[in-house]
């Protein structure tokens, strides 16, 4: 088996990556990876407060490496810090490591390459597959996600802070992605099969935040949509970790 790393964001489609690959005898997933926002101390882009992760994945079962990385922090020093831990990873005797995206071609490439000049190999185990599809098999198996994060210009403030059932996937609007594989929203899987027990957390307040990238195309680390335009602005609902 591979001595693999898995790069965990806490939402489903992390979630459901892992469990399918756990289902495979050809990988031994040892640690679970993430990206922390270390002024706020939130995993990355999710908003989602770093104790309810701590929990996530002892309640998983699977030790964690966190990658901090300030509030404001350019692609060229993302890439950098990136490249320094993943070299750690190596030393360590991993080979691969697995993402959950589906189909962005361009952030396959580039996580193929960053990865391919240090001698690590990615797995994409949702790779093409129908993301309707994947929601509705994520629901059936028994996860339980709750949206954290949404895009303002595509969801509005009713659609943060909610479950993910079918009833959210029939009032999903006809151009967001069921999986919002572009970014129109974020998850934070709190209980499934993998799941020891749940994670107990309260819903607290629903803010809107807009963020000023760099004109720079080339020096941040914000994406753009499928019209190649920033999206900078998005709802947040905090959970709060119950004692």
């Amino acid at each position: 088996m591979h001595k693999t790393y898995f790069n965990w964001s806490s939402g489903k489609d992390s979630c459901l990556a892992l469990y399918e690959i756990l289902q495979q005898q050809e990988y031994q997933i040892l640690t679970l990876v993430t990206t922390i926002n270390k002024d706020f101390n939130r995993v990355s882009m999710h908003g989602l407060r770093e104790l309810l992760l701590d929990q996530q994945v002892e309640n998983l079962g699977f030790p964690i490496k966190k990658i901090e990385f300030p509030k404001d922090v350019s692609m060229t020093s993302y890439n950098e810090v990136m490249q320094r831990n993943v070299i750690e990873l190596k030393n360590e005797g991993y080979t691969h490591c697995i993402f959950g995206d589906i189909f962005l071609e361009d952030l396959r490439k580039y996580r193929e390459e960053q990865l391919q000049t240090i001698g690590m190999k990615a797995v994409f185990p949702l790779w093409k597959r129908n993301t309707r599809e994947l929601l509705l098999e994520f629901i059936k198996q028994g996860f339980k996600a709750i949206t954290v994060c949404v895009n303002a210009k595509y969801l509005d403030a009713s659609f943060c802070g909610r479950i993910l059932d079918k009833r959210f996937l029939e009032d999903l609007p006809a151009n967001v992605d069921p999986c919002g594989e572009h970014g129109e929203f974020h998850t934070f899987v709190f209980d499934g099969p993998l799941f020891k027990k749940p994670v107990q957390f309260e819903i607290g307040e629903k803010v809107l935040r807009t963020y000023e990238p760099s004109e720079n195309d080339d020096d941040t680390c914000f994406t753009k949509n499928e019209d190649q335009q920033w999206d900078t602005s998005f709802w947040y609902c905090d959970l709060l970790p119950i004692s």
